[in-house]
């Protein structure tokens, strides 16, 4: 069928975009932690640069966790990844170009009836 293969698309999809944001927040906490560790950077900035490096990297690495286990469940045919799915796509409409066009694609697949018959046989 071919919603099937959108479906895989978009699990693909959402597991690189969780992917690439797993690696952002890794090299955030390795960029901002790296420079308070410079010799020239004062104390205080130090502390700073390492509290910066733990809550920044830290919001990132959160926020591409439920897009890794969103397209996890897509791959499987799991209702709660395709519920899921649906709403990270709301919030993933802000986050412009990628975000917005993942987002629109997801609500056109997720949203057909073929799909809903697909991740609920019944």
């Amino acid at each position: 069928m071919i919603v099937e293969k959108h479906v895989q698309l978009l699990g693909i999809l959402w597991l690189c975009l969780g992917g690439l944001m797993l690696f952002l927040g890794i090299l955030t906490f390795i960029f901002f932690l790296g420079l308070s560790f410079l010799p020239e950077v004062e104390v205080e900035s130090s502390i700073i640069l390492r509290l910066l490096s733990f809550l920044v990297g830290g919001v990132i690495l959160l926020f591409s966790l439920p897009k890794l286990v969103a397209g996890y469940g897509l791959l499987k045919h799991l209702e709660w990844g395709r519920i899921l799915t649906l709403v990270l796509s709301f919030f993933s409409l802000l986050n412009f170009p990628l975000g917005t066009a993942l987002a629109i694609y997801s609500f056109v697949i997720l949203t057909k009836p073929e799909t809903v018959q697909l991740f609920n046989p019944q």
